[in-house]
This record gives structure tokens, C-alpha cells and sequence, in this order.
């Protein structure tokens, strides 16, 4: 199969749908003649605005859409009908596609696809296992003096930054040559500054406030039954904003380093380790709060495929949140090198497949959303032959 990223919009526009396809253009061909649910979620006003659904257009909606499940328990056309209409696991269907043919270098993506949990545990071992490797042909595997948190004295500064910026640097161009691709193949109109600025802050507004899981009613979404909680869209903040205390941790650490002349270890009460601290409790409550959501979840909203991808996201956050939660609880002892050595294979191994796993979704379901907020503020006709 020829790889999305490298078509234009025309050209995808003339491809053949995949099984997972078909289905979300012969659910959203009834959904567009009921039209009950149009006012849910962004998937829905997205979907009126089109007569046809060509492969761009599948993709677009898949990534709009946030599995809430409020749609198909609403939905007088799901099964036992004969229509069977599903829009939320025809949708979950599509999204692993998405990631993995705009993934870069594909084949990546759709290694990661297949086997994500394995994929991530695996990565994360190996990398674990050869800085522990290194720490035992260098210091021994247990510090015999204390070192005070002093990470440096184990593994050097600059090691550490060349390592970890590689890693970083990688990651970041990878995610950003996927959903320029992707981007590409959404094709949207073209627009005056202040109607980019509005949509961009729309679409963030929506984004980071998880606006889409409260089921359209603001009651939250349905998990495992007909009920509405909002158990999903905290347990997704937690892990976020966890991720983003962390980030502001290692950022304000760097510029203690090189501004400040201040390098690590800091004490418990400074800003780095309070941001780390906050940080990796959130990366702890949350991605286990939607691991035991992802357990629990209703048979008809899961899809079987996704999972290695769900799960191996999920592993890899408690694993760095987990190790470097007992990295501060021991810095101070001689068991300081194992846990640097764990925490830091972790981190590394959740850089090198971040642009494969699910945190990608993120990134692709942000720019489908800066699309759906442009196409509210410029309406174009509806496309058809």
C-alpha cells in the first residue's frame, strides 16, 4: 500500500478505502441522513459539511472524533438494527492508521501498531539494562558512598544532554513530519491571519480542555455503560498536565544550569523538584486510571487492534513517572545508580517511540481540530462530483 504522507490530497482522494475505511463511510452516509447527533461533538458538523467521504476525509473524522460513546448510546440505528451503526468503534477503527501511515519512517509506525506494549517494554529493558550495564563496569551496581542525588557523578552532564537531546530531537522532528503530512492530505482552505489566529486558539481551548469527552451535555462520556462520567477526562488531564509539570521540571532545571550557573541536585523544596514531584504523581494517577478505564471499557467502543498501542503508552508512562518518583525517594542512598539507570532507559525509550504510540494522538487530533475550527469560520460548499 502506497504510504499517505508522501501523496497530495487529489491523489489520496483516488485511492481505494481500506475494510476499516468502507465502514466509516457507510456509517457516516446514514449518520449524515439522520443527523441526531449533530450536536455531540465536532465529528458531526465536520461530517454535514461533506456529501462524500474519500480517504482524507475518513482520516480527518476519525481524528476529530474523542470516543466519548455518548453517539452510540444515543443511537437509534446501533445494533440489534439492522444498520448496526457504530461511529465510535468505526472511527477507533481508523485512528491506528492514521499513526501509522504518516509515521516517519513508516515502517515504525507500523511495527508499533502491531506490537506497542511489547514494542515499549522492550525498548525500555534494553536501555535500562545497558546503563545499568555501564554503571556496574564503572562504579558497581550499589554506590558504596552516598552520592546526594548528584546524578552527574554517575553519568556525565554532558553524556546525558548529547543522549537525551539526540533522542529528543529525533522525536520532535519525527512527530513533525508526520503531521505536516497529515496535514497536507487535510487540505484546508485557505485563510486570512486573524481567522488562523481564532481557529488556533479555538482549537487549543478544545484540546486542552478535553471538551469533546463530556458527551456533548457536559455530563462526561459513557465508559462501560449507559452512565455519564467524567472519570475519562480527568484521568486524561492527570496524565497531560503530569507530562507538562515535568516537562516545565527539566526546563527549569536547564536553565538553572546554564543561566543560573546552579547545577543539580536541588532540594526537595525547589522549583524543579516540585514540578517533578507533582508531575510524576499526575503520571502515575492517570495513566492508571485510564489503564483500568481501558479494562473496564464497553466491547462496543473497544477495537482489539488498538490495544498494544494503548497499553504500551500507558506501561511506559508509569514507568518513567514510577522510577523517578523512587529515584527522589532514594537519590540519598546507594541504590541511587540502579534507579537513575531505570528511570533514564524509561525516558528514553518513551522519546524514541513517542511519534509511534499514542502520544501522537495528541498531535494529529490537534490538527484535525485546527481544520474543524477553520471550517466553522469559512464555509465551503459541500464536496461532490
Amino acid at each position: 500500500m502506497q504510504t499517505l504522507q508522501a501523496l497530495t490530497r487529489d491523489a489520496v482522494s483516488t485511492l481505494m478505502l481500506s475494510p476499516e475505511e468502507t465502514e466509516v463511510d457507510r456509517v457516516m452516509t446514514i449518520c449524515n441522513a439522520c443527523r441526531y447527533c449533530e450536536g455531540f461533538c465536532a465529528v458531526f458538523p465536520a461530517m454535514t459539511r461533506l456529501l462524500e467521504f474519500d480517504k482524507a476525509d475518513i482520516h480527518y473524522l476519525a481524528n476529530v472524533c474523542h470516543n466519548c460513546g455518548a453517539c452510540l448510546h444515543a443511537c437509534q440505528y446501533a445494533e440489534p438494527h439492522e444498520f448496526a451503526v457504530n461511529v465510535p468503534r468505526a472511527l477507533a477503527a481508523v485512528r491506528p492508521l492514521t499513526y501509522a501511515e504518516f509515521a516517519w519512517p513508516p515502517a515504525l509506525g507500523r511495527l508499533y501498531r502491531r506490537a506497542g506494549l511489547t514494542m515499549a517494554l522492550a525498548t525500555a529493558g534494553g536501555l535500562a539494562l545497558f546503563l545499568v550495564l555501564v554503571l556496574i563496569v564503572n562504579q558497581g551496581a550499589w554506590l558504596h558512598a552516598p552520592l546526594a542525588g548528584n546524578f552527574y557523578a554517575i553519568f556525565p552532564h554532558n553524556t546525558l544532554v548529547l543522549m537525551f537531546g539526540a533522542v529528543f530531537l529525533y522525536a520532535i522532528v519525527a512527530l513533525g513530519l508526520g503531521v505536516t503530512a497529515f496535514w497536507r492530505m487535510l487540505s484546508p482552505a485557505a485563510a486570512p491571519v486573524a481567522v488562523l489566529g481564532a481557529a488556533g486558539l479555538d482549537a487549543a481551548g478544545k484540546a486542552l480542555t478535553l471538551k469533546y469527552l463530556d458527551g456533548g451535555h457536559g455530563e462526561g462520556c459513557n465508559d462501560e455503560d449507559d452512565r455519564y462520567t467524567h472519570r475519562r477526562r480527568v484521568f486524561h488531564h492527570l496524565t497531560f498536565y503530569g507530562f507538562v509539570c515535568c516537562f516545565i521540571a527539566t526546563s527549569v532545571a536547564t536553565l538553572y544550569h546554564y543561566l543560573l550557573d546552579y547545577p543539580a541536585p536541588y532540594p526537595v523544596v525547589s522549583v524543579p523538584v516540585l514540578f517533578g514531584i507533582v508531575g510524576g504523581i499526575g503520571l502515575l494517577i492517570g495513566p492508571a486510571g485510564l489503564l483500568w478505564l481501558n479494562l473496564r471499557r464497553h466491547p462496543e467502543h473497544a477495537v482489539s487492534a488498538q490495544q498494544p498501542m494503548d497499553r504500551g503508552f500507558i506501561a511506559l508512562l508509569v514507568l518513567v513517572s514510577a522510577t523517578g518518583l523512587a529515584l527522589l525517594v532514594w537519590r540519598d542512598t546507594g541504590a541511587m545508580g540502579l534507579w537513575l539507570a531505570l528511570h533514564l532507559g524509561a525516558v528514553m525509550a518513551f522519546f524514541l517511540t513517542m511519534p509511534y504510540g499514542k502520544f501522537a494522538h495528541g498531535v494529529f487530533r490537534s490538527a484535525a481540530l485546527f481544520r474543524s475550527a477553520l471550517d466553522k469560520r469559512i464555509e465551503k460548499p459541500p464536496v461532490s462530483d
